[in-house]
C-alpha cells in the first residue's frame, strides 16, 4: 500500500475540471426528450411503455390530431423506451441538451404541442372543474 501511495504522489489527478473544461458529448448520449406533434396519431404507446411515468398525453381533439404531451424530466430515467415504441418517430432524446439541473421543480415539467393547445391544458390545470353534485340542479 505504501508503494501505491508514493506512486500516486507524483502523478497528475484524473479529475476533469467540469464545467470550466468541457469534453465532447458522446453521439449516443440520451438527454432531454423532444416531441414533434406533427406526425403523432395519439396512440399513447409512449405513455404506456414509460416505466417512470414521465410522459402524459392530453387529448384536445383526437379527430383533428391535437395533443399536448407533458414531459416530467425529473421522473425520466432516459431509458429511450418511448423512442423505441413510437411508430411515427415523433419522440427523440437529444444528445445536446443534457444539463437539466435546476433549483425550481417547475422547470422539469415541459409542455409540448401547439401553443393554443398548451394554453388550453394550462388553463384547465389552473382552474380545475368541480364535479356537480346531483342535488345542484
Amino acid at each position: 500500500m505504501l508503494r501505491d501511495t508514493l506512486r500516486s504522489l507524483f502523478r497528475r489527478p484524473n479529475t476533469e475540471l467540469y464545467p470550466a473544461e468541457r469534453v465532447p458529448v458522446p453521439d449516443h448520449l440520451r438527454g432531454k426528450l423532444e416531441y414533434s406533434p406533427e406526425g403523432c396519431t395519439g396512440c399513447q404507446l409512449c405513455v404506456k411503455d414509460c416505466p417512470a411515468e414521465a410522459i402524459e398525453m392530453k387529448v384536445i381533439d383526437k379527430a383533428a390530431k391535437r395533443f399536448v404531451m407533458i414531459y416530467h424530466a425529473d421522473r425520466c430515467t432516459f431509458c429511450a423506451q418511448c423512442v423505441a415504441n413510437c411508430r411515427f418517430d415523433c419522440i427523440k432524446l437529444l444528445n445536446d441538451t443534457w444539463e437539466l439541473a435546476s433549483d425550481d421543480r417547475s422547470d422539469f415539467k415541459v409542455y409540448y404541442g401547439r401553443e393554443e393547445d398548451v394554453r388550453l391544458v394550462l388553463e384547465g390545470e389552473a382552474e380545475p372543474v368541480a364535479a356537480e353534485s346531483p342535488d345542484a340542479k
